[in-house]
């Protein structure tokens, strides 16, 4: 017997010679035994099968070149076993060749025999399976090399698996009982770790690295005896409890080999049934905290309990089994106890097996939120001595951690109430905070999710601070990229419509919690949370004002009792009064930006939202608001870059427009605010701005709603300055030798003198129009001016509507009779 072990195994190159050596006396021995075979002559078939088993004394092959041999000698046992039990039927007894194969020289080849006649011996049942199957194993001990008794013991697992004395097996009752199925397939998986562990020491120390890979190659071997184990019908649950798993366990744990542990705790938790896991955590989830430090025993854990969850997930009838074995707690404690033990696990493993834990929480237990939050804590306490989380890998884990109960409740309220799921954000760097910040915004956009309460808004913003202020260690705003700041702040404005809710009051809180976190964002991200959180106090306003209405009409049928009720509570809840400040000291905070034009736009929608609400004051203070604006933000702008800007005109024509919608101002107030408006327009720096901007000032003293303002003289002074500042801009262009582009101006005024003279403003008379009319005429037909087409269309078109009107047959056109075209 060669026991020896060699200092290394040859070169690739030499591997491949020896093999093809030893198949070609493997195969020329073969011939020599198929001949006897087929002489019926079986001393010759057993001198020439031991020669050809001989072959597999080699210990110059590596594991996975003794693999190939081993399978070529396989192949020809076979053929040797129908010739045995040939035999036994030309009158030769199974013991007789039990006892005549053992007469071999050398040991090897002897054990292969005796198993190939063993497993006829067992089938003829000449003899109980049970005494056969011990005496194999025991024997087998003989083969000490770790290659070649592994594979000697894995040839007997093979030849054996049909024949054990199993439940209901026909070899059970006098071949044995399944207790001594059990006993043999433990004992014999007991000896091949042994062997396959033993197999690191074989060679030299730099090598190491390369037999664990071969020893890897072989780890289904050894595992091949487990699964024979889980398909044997008489191991029940008890039987599983008692023998199996701990004999397994025993040999796990005592072997101390990082790659045999690993493997085998895979194996036994990938084929045995889920409900024996289930049964027998306690004793599974023990043996996990004496793995050698070096295992990775988070993936061991991590596929426990991960085939657990699926099991629950997939017979929702065993859920209850879960609750009475305690499986959380079991598990809970496991990883905890995991973790102190192995003190130099890497942070990403540890975040893993949380992470398997709470995938399992969250699959068994989705409504135990307790669960879920302890999780999150015990993790918490891991990561409390290790600040901001640098490790790229345990930074994935984190977000994967924290992604889950997203993924599964699909609503961020539920999460809110997560205690510790943001002390774990406060782990992340800015960077990673950021991004789970998006995740948890686009969770909420996605799924519709309101959130109605303002302590859940607080608790919101929490978890995106890192998106709507300025934090320690953060970038500045100008070292972020613009095109990433815009997206994400839109992110954050698109979220403001989800925080809603029907009580006044609690929307009332919603609006100021927000405001409170949006004002801490700086200046540059206001000018996207703030305009989002003023229309949505808007709409709060409205709904205000609808309720008001209602209950002024409810009022008429209420008893005097009721009344006073009633009056009671509307005073205990929100007003429209309160809503406005807040709206007026949110606007203010955008004018301070600055964002001047955002802000006098916003200013004009509460100022019309006012207006609704019948509240003059309110209404005047707001346009004072953007009257102030507009004087020292906007209008300023021409002495910053020497030109106008554009972002005047277009003030002035929002703030007349909004003007002429309001009703609710006296007269005072609304002379006042008419009178600034009318003149700031007279001072935009471009003539042809100025003249526009007059015009439309008109509107503002002729209203058509009803009891609306109709000034027909004030009407008619907008207009001629309106003209004086044309003919002023004609007279520049006449100098300049410019285009005809002032005569449009002309032609406009036409319109609204047109505008007013059909909608019975006194003050505008046919001599007005015909006058004007005959300017045109002179203005275009003068040297100075460049002919524009599109002027003349202008003015062309003007003119059909006034022949239009004079063929009308009412008193329209008895009007346009004396205008001449």
């Amino acid at each position: 017997m060669q026991n020896s072990i060699p200092d290394g195994f040859p070169s690739t190159n030499d591997q491949e010679k020896l093999l093809a050596d030893a198949l070609a006396l493997v195969q020329h021995h073969a011939f020599y035994m198929h001949r006897a075979l087929d002489n019926n002559n079986l001393q010759d078939a057993l001198k020439f099968s031991a020669q050809m088993l001989g072959e597999l004394r080699t210990s110059k092959l590596s594991p996975q070149k003794y693999y190939e041999l081993y399978m070529k000698t396989f192949d020809e046992l076979r053929m040797l076993e129908v010739f045995f039990k040939e035999e036994t039927k030309r009158g030769c007894t199974n013991a007789y060749l039990y006892e005549e194969v053992q007469h071999a020289g050398n040991v090897l080849p002897r054990l292969y025999l005796l198993c190939t006649v063993g497993s006829v011996y067992i089938r003829s049942k000449e003899a109980p399976a049970k005494e056969v199957l011990k005496d194999l194993v025991e024997m087998c001990r003989g083969i000490q090399h770790p290659v070649r008794g592994l594979f000697l013991r894995s040839y007997l697992s093979q030849i054996s698996k049909d024949k054990l004395t199993d439940a209901a097996s026909e070899f059970e009752g006098e071949g044995g009982t399944v207790v001594d199925a059990v006993e043999f397939v433990l004992q014999n998986f007991t000896e091949m770790n042994k062997l396959w562990v033993r197999m690191q020491h074989q060679g030299p120390a730099k090598e190491k690295e390369k037999r664990e890979k071969e020893r890897s190659e072989l780890r289904d071997l050894v595992g091949k005896n487990l699964h024979v184990l889980s398909q044997l019908e008489g191991v029940d649950l008890d039987m599983y409890r008692d023998i199996v798993l701990p004999r397994v366990l025993e040999q796990v744990v005592n072997c101390k080999d990082e790659l045999a542990q690993y493997y085998l705790m895979d194996c036994i938790i990938q084929v045995f049934p889920d409900e024996y896991h289930l049964q027998t955590l306690d004793t599974l989830l023990g043996a996990c905290s004496q793995l050698q430090p070096s295992v990775d025993v988070k993936t061991v854990m991590s596929q426990l309990m991960d085939r657990l969850s699926v099991y629950a997930a997939s017979a929702p009838e065993v859920l209850a089994e879960f609750s009475q074995v305690e499986a959380f707690s079991k598990l809970s404690e496991a990883v905890i106890k995991v973790i102190e033990v192995q003190q130099d696990m890497p942070l990403v493993g540890a975040v893993c097996l949380h992470v398997a834990l709470l995938t399992f929480t969250l699959r068994v237990h989705a409504d135990r939120l307790d669960y879920v939050d302890q999780v999150l804590g015990a993790c918490v306490k891991k990561l409390n001595g290790v600040g901001k989380v640098n490790d790229s890998k345990a930074t994935k884990q984190i977000i994967t951690l924290l992604s889950a109960p997203l993924e599964k409740y699909n609503n961020v309220v539920t999460v809110l109430n997560l205690t510790n799921y943001p002390k774990i954000m406060e782990h992340l760097d800015y960077g990673t905070n950021k991004i789970m910040a998006v995740v948890i915004i686009q969770s909420i956009m996605k799924n519709g999710t309101f959130i109605m309460e303002a302590d859940k808004v607080e608790a919101l913003f929490q978890l995106l601070k890192e998106l709507v202020q300025d934090s320690d260690g953060s970038p500045t705003l100008d070292e972020l990229d613009e095109e990433d700041f815009m997206e994400e702040q839109n992110l954050v404005a698109r979220l403001v419509q989800m925080l809603t809710n029907e009580d006044n009051d609690e929307m009332f809180k919603i609006l100021i919690t927000a405001k409170k976190h949006f004002q801490k964002g700086g200046s540059k991200r206001l000018g996207y949370s703030l305009p989002p959180l003023v229309f949505s106090a808007l709409k709060l306003v409205r709904r205000l004002q609808e309720q008001d209405k209602n209950n002024e009409v409810d009022k008429v049928t209420f008893s005097p009792q009721e009344q006073g009720s009633s009056t009671e509570a509307d005073e205990a809840n929100i007003s429209p009064q309160k809503v406005f400040q807040f709206l007026l000291q949110t606007v203010d905070s955008l004018s301070a930006v600055p964002a001047p034009e955002l802000a006098l736009r916003l200013y004009l929608q509460c100022a019309e939202a006012a207006n609704d609400c019948d509240l003059e004051p309110i209404a005047y203070e707001f346009f004072t608001q953007a009257f102030v604006t507009y004087e020292e933000e906007i209008s300023s702008i021409r002495s910053i870059n020497g030109k106008d800007s554009k972002a005047q005109v277009t003030s002035i024509h929002l703030i007349v427009g909004t003007l002429q919608r309001m009703h609710v101002f006296g007269v005072e107030n609304r002379d006042t605010l008419t009178h600034k408006a009318t003149g700031y327009s007279a001072k935009l720096l471009k003539k042809p701005d100025q003249c526009r901007a007059v015009y439309v000032c008109s509107h503002l003293f002729w209203i058509e709603d009803e009891g609306g303002v109709q000034d027909g003289e004030r009407v008619l002074l907008c207009l001629k300055r309106a003209l004086r500042i044309a003919n002023a801009a004609q007279q520049m262009a006449s100098v300049t030798k410019g285009s005809g582009g002032p005569v449009t101006l002309f032609v406009e005024i036409l319109n609204k003198y047109l505008y007013y003279f059909e909608h019975g403003n006194q003050h505008i008379t046919n001599a007005v129009i015909q006058g004007l009319i005959e300017l045109i005429v002179t203005e275009m037909q003068s040297e100075n001016t460049t002919q524009d087409p599109t002027v003349d269309a202008f003015f062309a078109s003007t003119l059909r509507y006034i022949r239009f009107q004079k063929q009308k047959g009412d008193g329209v056109a008895e009007r346009y009779a004396a205008i001449e075209v």
